[in-house]
């Protein structure tokens, strides 16, 4: 039986009366490309925060490699090795791409990011970010000021330097959201490669991209988990058909 690295048994976040999260219980398998959709205010980002305690649960439990983490810290949860991207591409836009990649791997001298060290302890991470950029498809570019990027290059920028951070579990926050076709052709092909030795989970919007990558699918609709499965197995039940009825996800 495949080892389930990540789960929430009964998960429920409540605003001020509008439960956003209502009861989900998930099991994230080891080694899986997992998704979360769902039409939007299903609860998936909701969801995630909660996963990585940037939101703290109403009710129910979050369990990673067999450890409860449900009142852990943000910073806790990631040096666990669960690690999150954002919507909206978190990079140092006046630090070159080999700048911010580098930055990242420093996080792991402890509680500083050496910002004062000599520059011959800096360098000693340069071959590392250098193989990181490579991996992302960002060779060429490690010069180049983050605010010069393209949308779709800021994004791979920002799963190099989530990489950096060497996540066993990583969460993608809408990893293609607002790319054009190339682009989304570029990430798509990227993360098939970070999957190989990683556990991902992610939300995501484009379900040609979600059918492409995904082993696992689970759909959220008014914070609930209506259907769980492969893609061809939720994409013709009728309830996740209901859920998606003129919100222009058909």
């Amino acid at each position: 039986m495949e080892e389930i690295v990540l789960s929430t048994s009964g998960l429920r976040k409540e605003f001020m009366g509008f439960v956003a999260v209502d009861g989900v219980d998930l099991a994230i398998r080891r080694g899986a490309v997992h998704a979360l959709i769902g039409p939007n205010g299903a609860g998936k980002t909701t969801c995630f925060n909660l996963l990585t305690k940037f939101l703290a649960p109403s009710g129910g439990s979050i369990q990673y490699k067999g450890q409860d983490i449900t009142g852990s810290s943000p910073a806790t949860v990631a040096e666990l090795g669960l690690v999150r991207s954002f919507q909206i591409s978190a990079v140092f836009p006046r630090l070159t791409v080999l700048e911010n990649v580098r930055i990242s791997l420093q996080r792991r001298r402890g509680g500083s990011f050496d910002f004062w060290r000599s520059e011959k302890v800096l360098k000693s991470y340069e071959d590392e970010a250098r193989s990181l950029i490579s991996l992302v498809g960002l060779s060429g570019f490690e010069g180049e000021p983050a605010a010069t990027l393209s949308y779709g290059r800021k994004r791979a920028l920002e799963i190099a330097t989530t990489l950096a951070l060497d996540p066993e579990v990583l969460l993608l926050d809408e990893p293609t959201a607002g790319m054009a076709v190339e682009d989304i052709d570029r990430i798509v092909v990227l993360l098939e490669q970070v999957a190989e030795k990683r556990t991902l989970l992610m939300v995501e919007h484009n379900l040609s991209v979600v059918s492409r990558l995904c082993s696992r699918v689970s759909v959220l609709c008014r914070g609930q988990v209506i259907a769980e499965g492969d893609y061809q197995t939720v994409a013709s039940d009728a309830r996740v058909k209901e859920a998606y009825l003129g919100s222009g996800h058909a």
